[in-house]
């Protein structure tokens, strides 16, 4: 006692991803490792350490903290002091979980551990085949989540009381589970089991892999929600799904037995490799190696697939469980439970009635869903990850940003590809993705996942921002909620998503390309060139405007667009004659077109740079009409990197120089034509583009070249056109964003323009260009005009 009385007592708070990845565990080991005394409790916004020891066993204590934390926590800051303690602490302990507000971070689901799935297959261990092992370093978190703190019994795995030896582990420093919330074994754990059918445990798997063997498919729950699955080394398998999905040219994603399966079936370098079998497990865009096994009517002429690795124990078993099934594929589509439009279904209930026309079989089990999380999905550019889709594994994880916000903001999101966005003072924290609200089934999924996130951050926003869009659900949804509402342009949005996710708040030149959104001016937007900042924008240039023909079948339909870009480029009578030479449309449907533009019927003016992918896709013969949203430009870049493969860059080049020559700008001009911009913005060269691939187009040139002579013009044009903004405005720093940059070819043409012009430049990595971006935007404007109100002008 005499040397205890020399100890010093500090209270330590430690904020971050603390909660839910092992951290109060490793606190006590590592208190215990070094002598130190006191307790570890969860407080809901952070963790909170009574520890006493002499002061250079403090120091230690505090750097093994920082320096090496279990490998999936995310530490922001640490706060000590020192505190007046009466008495010593006996030893350490992890104490009850107390909440405080303040900010909270909730820990995304983890992928199974390398450790537990060793456990997996052990025949000693009492783990042996168990479909839901999990530790303190892996299993479902966000998922299966109440509330904060993060304890057992504010989750669904509450429902499952521990049994003896699960209990001894979970409260025994040794283990590797001690304190792991979702912490199971067979004995108490949830069970596996056939919806219509008596069959459970391994029993109900081995039924499952019977299916899927034999060709059929099978829903299957997961953590996030149900996927639909088949072998997709079977063509028949595949394509009796995608009748029944009603899928006909979508890509699916692959899940693969293990990595060795994945370097058989594409090329994949060691950075890429590592992110794939990462904790967060998600769905990587790869480059097909040309000699694999999947059946090509999973990735219909297209050069890459999506695929990602088993992430959950039952995944692995349903490949792997040792049931005497020989010569079971390593591969299964392993596609989103849903019918086309609708969210991932999230219960049994929801997967009876969905997927019953779909699935042969629904494997389920008894652990509730809390919370829906799609899988995320990444291309890879430049060396780092690019999103596509930010859920599972990732939400919801938030962006920080350095300004001295205070408040709280929701952002709803868009209407396609929705996610909403919650932030408080500094942090915002995108929602797992939810979908297009088209579908009544997404705007339902909204209305349970925001107020449960709302509980899980503690963030209750005293504002809203929504899309200008006067019909957007979304909107209409906001609106219901009782608190202001902020409108923001979407692409306004978009480039103050790629602000905040690159924490940069000065003003940018915004390149903000995508399908559509609804302009200022009542026009479809699409492709524009802005001086934004977190407060307003101004509308420095566009695209050339074209006419809009057939409403929102022109969106699916891009021959509808590239006859009505005929008539803007060449007049009524040769589009009439070309339409019917290029194969795009016959002379009635052709003329029905026409008719529409000479009235105004069904017909707006439009900026989107989406749309005019669509029709260059269709005019080259690429893709007429698009099954899905962006099929039609997702061919077209794909035939412009065949190009650039087979080496014809240089070619491509050649073809532009007339096009160059007239300029890749052009000043509007004050006029009656209803395509003549009045706001005196400038215009990129793109109807002039359009024109000039057309006449190689007549002289024969092939598809693949022109497509990518394309896609080297419009990077030209865009660099041209951020030149123009930076004459204008003196701002040499460029913010890429929208969906058109989920083209990493046109975004790698783009980049490499604008940095041979000496600009800095802005774009996503972990937030996605698309619409799955919007609502990060939208929190960020809502939390600038927060400030302003308040008159905290930052």
């Amino acid at each position: 006692m005499t040397e205890k009385t020399t100890w010093q007592t500090s209270r330590i708070r430690i904020f971050g991803i603390v909660q839910g990845v092992g951290f109060r565990p490793f606190v006590s080991r590592t208190a215990d490792t070094l002598g130190i005394t006191g307790n570890v409790c969860n407080k809901g916004s952070y963790v909170e350490v009574r520890a006493q020891g002499t002061k250079q066993s403090l120091q230690e204590f505090i750097r093994t903290i920082e320096e090496e934390p279990p490998e999936r926590a995310v530490i922001l800051k640490i706060l000590q002091d020192s505190v007046e303690e009466t008495s010593s602490f006996p030893d350490f302990q992890i104490i009850e979980s107390a909440h405080e507000s303040g900010d909270v971070f909730v820990s995304p689901d983890i992928a199974i551990c390398p450790k537990c799935r060793a456990e997996l297959f052990e025949k000693t261990d009492r783990r042996y085949l168990h479909p839901f092992i999990n530790c303190t370093s892996c299993g479902p978190r966000l998922t299966i989540l109440d509330a904060m703190p993060y304890d057992r019994e504010r989750t669904s795995m509450g429902a499952f009381p521990m049994c003896d030896e699960c209990s001894f582990e979970y409260t025994h420093t040794e283990t590797r589970r001690y304190d792991a919330q979702p912490v199971c074994c067979n004995n108490c754990g949830p069970r596996v089991f056939l919806l219509d059918g008596d069959e459970r445990d391994h029993a109900a798997i081995t039924s499952a892999r019977r299916v899927l063997q034999a060709g059929g498919i099978v829903a299957v729950k997961g953590i996030g929600g149900f996927h639909l699955a088949c072998d997709a080394k079977s063509e028949g398998a595949v394509r009796k799904l995608r009748e029944r999905k009603h899928r006909p040219q979508k890509p699916f994603a692959v899940m693969m037995r293990d990595p060795n399966a994945v370097r058989r079936e594409c090329r994949i370098n060691s950075e890429e490799e590592a992110h794939l079998d990462n904790h967060q497990k998600p769905i990587l865009l790869l480059p097909k190696s040309g000699c694999g096994e999947i059946a090509a009517s999973v990735a219909p002429d297209l050069p890459s697939l999506g695929v990602m690795l088993p992430y959950t124990p039952l995944h692995i078993l349903l490949f792997s469980l040792p049931d005497g099934l020989e010569d079971f594929t390593d591969c299964l589509v392993m596609t989103s439970g849903n019918p086309t439009g609708a969210p991932i279904c999230r219960t049994d209930e929801d997967a009876v009635e969905a997927l019953s026309s779909i699935a042969d079989l629904i494997l389920s089990h008894d652990r509730e869903i809390r919370l829906r999380a799609d899988d995320t999905v990444m291309d890879f550019f430049d060396g780092a990850p690019y999103m596509i889709r930010r859920s599972r594994g990732y939400a919801p994880l938030p962006l920080m940003v350095s300004a001295e916000f205070q408040g709280s903001v929701l952002g709803i999101g868009g209407e396609l590809k929705n996610t909403f966005c919650l932030a408080k003072n500094t942090l915002f924290y995108p929602s797992p993705y939810l979908g297009d609200m088209s579908d009544l089934r997404t705007l339902q999924a909204l209305r349970q996942a925001l107020p449960r996130m709302e509980r899980l951050l503690a963030i209750s926003p005293t504002a809203v921002a929504v899309d200008l869009h006067p019909r957007y659900e979304t909107r209409r949804f906001a609106e219901t909620l009782g608190l202001p509402v902020f409108k923001v342009q979407h692409h306004h949005a978009h480039i103050l998503s790629v602000m905040a996710e690159n924490d940069y708040l000065d003003p940018v030149i915004g390149v903000s390309f995508d399908g559509t959104g609804y302009g200022t001016d009542e026009t479809i937007w699409g492709g524009e060139i802005m001086l934004a900042t977190t407060r307003d924008f101004l509308r420095l240039g566009s695209i050339a405007p074209f006419f809009h023909v057939g409403g929102d079948l022109a969106s699916r339909e891009g021959w509808r667009l590239a006859v009505s870009l005929l008539h803007s480029v060449c007049g009524t009578k040769d589009a009439v004659s070309l339409s019917q030479k290029l194969g795009l449309a016959t002379e009635k449907e052709t003329s029905s077109i026409l008719f529409q533009r000479e009235h105004g019927l069904n017909t707006m003016v439009s900026t989107s740079a989406g749309r005019l992918f669509d029709a260059v896709s269709a005019m080259l013969g690429i893709r007429r009409f698009s099954t899905y949203e962006g099929e039609a430009a997702v061919y077209l870049q794909s035939a412009a990197e065949a190009a650039e493969k087979d080496g014809k860059a240089f070619q491509a080049d050649a073809l532009l120089s007339d096009w160059k020559a007239s300029g890749a700008i052009e000043k509007a001009k004050a006029g009656s034509d209803p395509l003549t911009p009045l706001d005196g913005r400038f215009l990129l060269s793109s109807n002039n583009l359009f024109r000039h691939l057309l006449q190689h187009r007549l002289q024969k040139e092939p598809s693949d070249l022109l497509s990518l002579a394309f896609h080297q013009g419009f990077a030209a044009a865009i660099g041209a056109a951020c030149r123009k903004a930076r004459e204008i405005t003196g701002c040499g720093t460029a913010a890429l964003t929208g969906g058109v940059f989920q083209n990493t070819l046109l975004l790698r043409l783009t980049q490499k323009t604008l940095e041979n012009d000496g600009f800095r430049i802005l774009r996503h990595s972990l937030i996605p260009p698309n619409d799955g971006g919007l609502a990060v935007g939208q929190a960020l404007f809502a939390m600038q005009r927060l400030q302003d109100e308040d008159g905290n002008d930052n």
